[in-house]
C-alpha cells in the first residue's frame, strides 16, 4: 500500500475507494484536478535498437550499450519537459482515479518525478557526467533540485515529517533517493554544500526515523538510515536492525516474499531487489549476517523466476502497480553482483531485454513522451489511486542494472533461449510448482508462453488488491488481463449472480495442493459464502483442462471466460466446429487463435464483446461458458485452448479429453486421447 502525504494509512485507503467509486469507474467522485501541464513541443520516435550486435544478442541484438540508449530515451522523455534547473519533473495528469487530487499533493508528485527518474539518470551520471539531454547538463539539474528539496522559498520544497506524521509517499521516494545516493555519491551527494546535506539529512531523517507501512515499505526507512549512517550521521540504529529483521520475516521460499499479503512483484523490484542492492553498498560490510541471508534467499530465483516470463522474454501483467512493467526484471541483471557460475546469464539477459523491448517498442507506450499509466496504453481498471504520471518511472529500476560493471558475465555471455531452446519440447507442458508460496508456473513450448497460478484471498473492500489484478483463474504473458464487465462479460475468471443482481468473480481462494500434474484451489464468493468451487486444473501442451466440482449451497447464473483477444486488425474471426459430439467455439485475431470446449455442466457458450475492458486495445471479445449453481449441476469441465494464428487445429488437439467418469466418493478420472488417465482428487 502507498499512502498520499497527507493522510494515515486507513485514511488512505478510504480516500482510494472513494476515487474508485464502482468497480469500473473510469473518472474520479471528485472534480477533477488539473495540472495544467502540457506537453512538449516534441515527440520522442519509436525506439529503435541502433546498430544490434546480432553476434553478443543473436535475440535480441541488446547489450549493456543498448541499455543505455534505452535508458536515456527514457530520461530523455522526462528531460523533454526540462528547460530550465528550477523545472520540476511533472507531466501531464492523466483523467482518471491518480493523484494528485489536490494542490497540496503537487510537491509530492515532483518529488516522485524527481527520485524516480533518478533511477535511470544515477547509473548513466556514474559513466557520463557531463550527459546532457534537452540542453540542460543532467548532473546539475539534479543537484540544484535536491537544494530546492530543503528550501523553504521553492515550490518544490517538502516539509520534513511531523512529530506525530505517519508513513507517507514522501518516505517511500526519499528511499528511492537514498538507493541513488549510495549508487552516485560522487555525483549526487558530494559536491553538495554542507549545509544542504545537513538539511537534506535532517528531512529525510525524519521520514527513515519514522513509522513506516508493515511491507516492503521498511525498506525506504532501512535506505534513508543506512545512506546517512554511511555518511557519518547519527541514526537510529535499533529501529533499522528491528526493520531489516522484519523484512526477512516475509519470506517464503523459492525467491519469493510476500507484500503482506499477496505474492506479486513488489517481491522482485522491492523485496529482491532492495535486499540486494542495500547489501552491496551497505549490508555486507555493517550487517554481514544480514546480508548473507538475503543473498541465500536470492539464490533460488535463478531456479523459478525465469520461467515466469514468455520464450521472448515477455512478461505477465499480474498484481498491482503494474504500470511499474519491466521493472519487474531488475533481479536478473543484478544476479551480476556476485557472479555465480550457475546462473546461464545468456539467458537471464535476453529475458531482461526482450521485457524492456516489449514495451520501448509498443507504439502505445508513449503519450506526450512519458508513459502511459497502464500496461501498453493508458489503462484504467489496472491502476491504483496511490500513482501519478511519474510514478511509472519505478520502471526506471531495471536500469540500476547499469552499475553491473562492464565486464560482469551478465553482459558479456552470448544471449540465449535457455531449457525454451535446450530442454522444452513440442507438443509437451512444462509445469514448475513453488511450495512455500504455492505458486505454480507453466511454460507452452508450443506457443512459447508462460502462465502463472496462485491462490489469493482479498476481499473487494482492498482497492488494490481485490480485483483482476490477483483473482484470474491464472495469468499468461500471451493474454494481458481483461477487466470484469458489468453484463458478465469475464476473461479466465468465474462470475456468479449475487443477491444484488450484479455479476461478482472469485476473490477468496484457499490452495489445496499441486498433485500429478494437477492444480487444485477451493474458491468462493465474496459476498455469498453459499456459492462455492472445487477447482482443478491441468495444463495441456495447447491449453488447459478444467473440471471444477461445483459445491455450492444456492442456485444462480455462473459464467466462466476464457482468455480475451484484442481487436488488433479490426476483425476477429468466428467459427464453430463440431468434434466427437462437442460443439467447440473459435476466435482468431490474426495473432493468436482461442478455442473453448463445454465437456460437463454447461447450458451454451457465447462469443461476447467488450468496449474498453482489454489493455491491448479498445476493443475485444472473449468466449464465456453460461450456466447455473443449481446443486444438481455437480461438474463444470472446460477445454480452454490456443494456438498462434495460421497453425491448423486437428480434432484430437481440439478434444484431447477422451471420457471424464465422476465417482462416488467425488473424485474424477479422466481419460484423455492418448490413452493416458488422471485420477482427480478433491479434498473436501
Amino acid at each position: 500500500m502507498r499512502t498520499s502525504p497527507f493522510f494515515p494509512p486507513a485514511a488512505a485507503v478510504l480516500l482510494a475507494a472513494l476515487a474508485l467509486g464502482s468497480a469500473r469507474a473510469q473518472t474520479p467522485a471528485t472534480p477533477y484536478f488539473d495540472t495544467h501541464v502540457g506537453p512538449p513541443a516534441t515527440k520522442l520516435p519509436l525506439f529503435e535498437v541502433q546498430r544490434p550486435d546480432k553476434k553478443l544478442s543473436p535475440f535480441t541484438g541488446m547489450t549493456r550499450r543498448h541499455w543505455q540508449d534505452a535508458a536515456r530515451y527514457l530520461l530523455g522523455g522526462a528531460f523533454s519537459y526540462v528547460h530550465a534547473l528550477d523545472d520540476p519533473m511533472q507531466f501531464p495528469k492523466q483523467p482518471g482515479k491518480t493523484y494528485p487530487r489536490t494542490a497540496s499533493q503537487v510537491p509530492t508528485e515532483k518529488l516522485e518525478g524527481l527520485c524516480r527518474t533518478l533511477f535511470m539518470a544515477a547509473p548513466l551520471l556514474k559513466e557520463d557526467p557531463s550527459l546532457t539531454l534537452n540542453g540542460v547538463k543532467v548532473g546539475d539539474y539534479y543537484r540544484h533540485q535536491l537544494v530546492q528539496l530543503v528550501n523553504p522559498a521553492s515550490p518544490s520544497f517538502i516539509q520534513p515529517r511531523a512529530k506525530d506524521g505517519g508513513p507517507s509517499q514522501n518516505l517511500v521516494e526519499f528511499g528511492g533517493l537514498s538507493v541513488a545516493l549510495f549508487a552516485a555519491p560522487e555525483i549526487l551527494w558530494d559536491p553538495l554544500p554542507q549545509a544542504t546535506k545537513d538539511a537534506l539529512a535532517a528531512t529525510m531523517l525524519s521520514y527513515g526515523d519514522g513509522p513506516t507501512v508493515p511491507q516492503n515499505w521498511r525498506y525506504f526507512n532501512i535506505f534513508i538510515l543506512s545512506f546517512y549512517k554511511s555518511r557519518g550521521y547519527q541514526v537510529n540504529e535499533k529501529l533499522m536492525e528491528e526493520y531489516l529483521q522484519k523484512q526477512l520475516g516475509h519470506y517464503h521460499g523459492e525467491g519469493w516474499y510476500d507484500d503482506a499479503p499477496t505474492f506479486d512483484y513488489y517481491s522482485m523490484w522491492a523485496f529482491q531487489m532492495y535486499g540486494r542492492v542495500w547489501s552491496e553498498y551497505f549490508g555486507r560490510q555493517h550487517y554481514p549476517q544480514i546480508a548473507a541471508q538475503l543473498a541465500a534467499n536470492f539464490a533460488p530465483l535463478k531456479n523459478n523466476y525465469p520461467y515466469q516470463f514468455g520464450r521472448d522474454g515477455s512478461m505477465l501483467m499480474w498484481g498491482r502497480s503494474i504500470t511499474y512493467r519491466f521493472g519487474a526484471v531488475v533481479p536478473f541483471p543484478l544476479m551480476g553482483l556476485q557472479p555465480d557460475p550457475s546462473v546461464n546469464y545468456g539467458w537471464m539477459r535476453r529475458i531482461a531485454s526482450g521485457a524492456l523491448l516489449q514495451f520501448l517498442q509498443n507504439p502505445d507506450f508513449l503519450q506526450d513522451n512519458i508513459p502511459n499509466l497502464g500496461f501498453y496504453g493508458h489503462f484504467e481498471p489496472a491502476l491504483q489511486a496511490y500513482s501519478c504520471r511519474g510514478s511509472v518511472f519505478w520502471m526506471g529500476k531495471a536500469f540500476l542494472g547499469l552499475l553491473v560493471p562492464a565486464d560482469n558475465p551478465f553482459w558479456t555471455a552470448t544471449e540465449n533461449e535457455g531449457p525454451w531452446a535446450s530442454a522444452f519440447k513440442p507438443g509437451t507442458v512444462v509445469n514448475k510448482f513453488e511450495p512455500g508460496p504455492n505458486i505454480l508456473v507453466t511454460d507452452y513450448p508450443n506457443s512459447g508462453a508462460a502462465e502463472l497460478r496462485d491462490a489469493p484471498h482479498q476481499p473487494a473492500s482492498d482497492a488494490n488488491r481485490g480485483n483482476e489484478n490477483y483473482n484470474r483463474l491464472s495469468y499468461n504473458t500471451a493474454f494481458p488481463w481483461q477487466a470484469d464487465g458489468p453484463n458478465g462479460e469475464v476473461a479466465m475468471s468465474y462470475v456468479f449472480k449475487n443477491q444484488a443482481g450484479k455479476w461478482e468473480p472469485l476473490r477468496f481462494y484457499n490452495f489445496k495442493k499441486y498433485e500429478d500434474g494437477v492444480y487444485y484451489r477451493d474458491a468462493t464468493v465474496e459476498s455469498t459464502p453459499g456459492l462455492k468451487l472445487r477447482l482443478s486444473e491441468m495444463p495441456l501442451p495447447n491449453g488447459i483442462l478444467r473440471v471444477d466440482q461445483n459445491a455450492s449451497t444456492e442456485a444462480t447464473a455462473v459464467r466462466l471466460g476464457h482468455y480475451a483477444l484484442p481487436n488488433l486488425t479490426g476483425t476477429i474471426r468466428r467459427s464453430t466446429r463440431r468434434v466427437q459430439g462437442h460443439e467447440v467455439r473459435l476466435l482468431d485475431n490474426g495473432t493468436y487463435q482461442l478455442a473453448l470446449v463445454p465437456l460437463a455442466g454447461w447450458d451454451h457458450t457465447e462469443a461476447v464483446d467488450a468496449t474498453d475492458l482489454n489493455p491491448v486495445k479498445p476493443s475485444s471479445t472473449v468466449l464465456d461458458a453460461v450456466s447455473s449453481t443449481a446443486p444438481t449441476n455437480k461438474l463444470f469441465a472446460t477445454l480452454l485452448l490456443w494456438k498462434k494464428s495460421g497453425e491448423k487445429w486437428t480434432d484430437a488437439e481440439l478434444v484431447p479429453v477422451r471420457q471424464l467418469a465422476p465417482a462416488a466418493d467425488g473424485s474424477v478420472a479422466v481419460t484423455l486421447a492418448d490413452g493416458s488417465r488422471k485420477l482427480l482428487k478433491f479434498e473436501q
